[in-house]
Order: structure tokens, then C-alpha cells, then sequence
């Protein structure tokens, strides 16, 4: 019987230079950074001292030097200040995000959301019936048409209506979601970083719609203290403020967005890691950090069946272990009627993937 035969092993060769070898690292550093770059930098300097990032050759002034080259970083203001990143490098750490959470879509996958079903719709399909009534004229497949037409001899041509076959079609159905960021100082609280994954998560969401369903839209709100909506282009720069957490607040404002959206499917995408313990009241803030406070969470169970009532479902991702706060997050996930998924660091983003490309209605 013949055995195995080894043969010695010859690594691939990279034939990267060494810009396009760094490049990756930088990206990742400028998320952790908040879009700093001379902290990215810094960083990178201090992964040198132990991994020989740096070569003789290729060092930080070089690096730099490519990072303008290549038009991914602005030259730094003269009167202090940091060195701004370009809509180009915003768009690379996007596109990292993406790659990082979803992996490498195809450039196929793309358009709305299929409802498995034929009839009036926008999408054509290879599929092909005869007309019938009330039929737009350009569903009409004129050659196969002209086809059944010359069966019949092509002496005598006349084109019937019993001649007429119609391109079928399918609805696709589009949705509009608000994806809800918690930036309160629980999100780096023990030492951990729970803001880092949001954001990678917030950004490769955002950069799937665009590819994938780009009927659907997306807008992003914040919340701490209060809540405030963001910009795609500004998550890279998201930070943790000395915040509590309004849920409430994020909540009614995420619903005001989606009431403007003239889309039938609408849902809230909310990423927390700790209990609700602010709100507003009489124009002035309410907070309380010890437990669950009784009236803060019968605030947010309201605004969660307001929201079921407007026919938009919550889904949560708890990214907490804490038996109480799960407690909590099923108790607002019944007056919702939505979805809560426990989890920690790891996971979180497929399960965002996972949700949005399955949570669909007919519009």
C-alpha cells in the first residue's frame, strides 16, 4: 500500500510592495483610532518594535509619503490640527469592513430582496408567458413573438395576439432600516472594546446595501445622553462619550426617520451592550446607573409597542451576558413582537447579515 509522499513545503510568493503589504494594517488601526491618523501611525510604530514592521528601506516617512501618493490622506493643517482622511481611504475602510463581516461578495449578488413569486413587478426574469390583458407593451418579447408569428409560414406573416409572449417579472420588495448605535461609556467599560465591532459592523452593513440591495436604504443614528444621526462617511470617526443610555430617545428618533421612508418593509437594527438608564423628562435628563430603573424601562417598553403598533419590528443584538439585562431585552422584544440575539463580540456581525438579508415583507 502506498503511504503518503511530502514534498517540501514553498510558501506562496507575495508580490505585494510593501505599501500594499501595510496598507491593511492601517486601515485597521484608523478604525480603532476613530479615523486618527497620526495615532494609527503611532501604533503601527509600536507594533514595529516587535514585529519588524518597518524595513531600512521602507519606513514610517515612506509610508506616509504613499498614503498622500495615493490621495488616501490630506496634507496636515500647518496651525496644529490632524492629518484629515479622504473620501477615498473612507471608503477602503467601508469596503474592509465588508470584506471582515460578510467576506467577498460577488458582483452578481445584488439587487432587492426576491419574494420567490412571479406577477406584476420591476425585475425581468427568463421566464416567458402569453399576454394577457392590462400587459405593458415593453414586457412584450418581441422576437420570440415574431418566432410563434413565423410557424405558421412566413408567406403570410401577421403577428396576433395569440402570437405575443410577455417577459415574466418579479416584484422585489426594498426595505428601509435604521441601524442604532449605542456610544454610551459602557462600550469600553472592563478594559473591553465594544465600539470598535459596532462600527465594523455599522459600515459593512451600510456598504452591503449599496451593493446588494440598493433599492434599500439605510440611515444611522447614534445614541447616548440623547440620540443624533450620523452620516455613512462619519463612522469612522464614532467615539465613546462619558454618555448613559436614552434607548428611548434612539428609538422615537429612529421611528421619525422611517415614517418619512415611503417603503412598506421598515425596521430598527438596535446594537447595545447595556441597560437603558437615561431619559428625557420636562426638558431635563433623568438617569440612573444602579439596576433597572422601573420607570426608565416602562418607558421603553412603551416605545417599543409604539413602534409594533407603526409596523416596524426592533431587532436587537445584546452584545451583555448579564441574566438581568436579558431579562430585560425579552421583556421589550415581546412588545415589539421583533427579534434579540444574545451574543458577544463574536458572531455579532453574521448575525446581522443574517437578519437583514431574511427579515422581509411584500411592499
Amino acid at each position: 500500500m502506498l503511504g503518503h509522499r511530502f514534498g517540501k513545503f514553498i510558501p506562496p510568493q507575495d508580490d505585494r510592495s510593501p505599501f500594499e503589504k501595510l496598507l491593511p494594517i492601517f486601515l485597521e488601526m484608523l478604525t480603532h483610532t476613530s479615523g486618527d491618523v497620526e495615532e494609527a501611525l503611532d501604533w503601527m510604530d509600536q507594533v514595529d518594535k516587535e514585529h519588524d514592521l518597518w524595513t531600512p528601506a521602507y519606513g514610517r516617512k515612506e509610508f506616509e509619503a504613499d498614503l498622500r501618493k495615493h490621495g488616501l490622506v490630506g496634507d496636515r493643517p500647518t496651525k496644529g490640527g490632524k492629518t484629515p482622511l479622504t473620501g477615498k481611504a473612507e471608503k477602503l475602510i467601508r469596503e474592509r469592513a465588508l470584506e471582515q463581516v460578510f467576506g467577498k461578495l460577488k458582483k452578481t449578488d445584488r439587487g432587492g430582496h426576491g419574494l420567490r413569486k412571479t406577477g406584476p413587478g420591476d425585475e425581468p426574469t427568463s421566464d416567458r408567458r402569453g399576454y394577457r390583458f392590462g400587459d405593458r407593451i415593453e414586457q412584450v418579447a418581441m422576437s420570440d413573438s415574431i418566432r410563434n408569428a413565423q410557424q405558421r409560414g412566413i408567406d403570410d406573416l401577421r403577428l396576433s395576439e395569440d402570437d405575443l409572449e410577455v417577459i415574466e417579472t418579479e416584484h422585489q420588495s426594498a426595505c428601509a432600516t435604521v441601524l442604532m448605535i449605542d456610544i454610551s461609556h459602557s462600550m469600553i467599560l472592563y478594559g473591553e472594546d465594544r465600539i470598535t465591532p459596532a462600527k465594523k459592523v455599522a459600515m459593512a452593513l451600510a456598504e452591503l446595501i449599496k451593493r446588494r440591495y440598493p433599492k434599500d436604504t439605510l440611515d444611522i443614528v447614534v445614541f447616548g445622553n440623547d440620540a443624533w444621526q450620523v452620516s455613512l462617511k462619519d463612522l469612522p470617526y464614532l467615539q465613546v462619550g462619558p454618555f448613559h443610555t436614552n434607548t428611548v430617545a434612539g428609538l422615537e428618533l429612529a421611528m421619525d426617520i422611517l415614517r418619512r421612508r415611503k417603503l412598506k418593509n421598515r425596521r430598527i437594527v438596535m446594537i447595545t451592550d447595556g441597560k437603558p438608564s437615561c431619559i428625557k423628562r420636562n426638558g431635563e435628563y433623568y438617569m440612573n446607573s444602579f439596576g433597572l430603573d422601573d420607570f426608565i424601562v416602562a418607558r421603553c417598553l412603551d416605545a417599543a409597542v409604539r413602534a409594533r403598533k407603526a409596523g416596524i419590528p426592533i431587532t436587537t443584538f445584546m452584545i451583555a451576558r448579564d441574566n438581568y439585562l436579558q431579562h430585560f431585552i425579552e421583556r421589550f422584544t415581546e412588545a415589539n413582537q421583533g427579534r434579540a440575539f444574545y451574543t458577544g463580540l463574536q458572531g455579532l456581525a453574521d448575525m446581522v447579515f443574517r437578519d437583514h438579508a431574511s427579515n422581509r415583507r411584500a411592499s
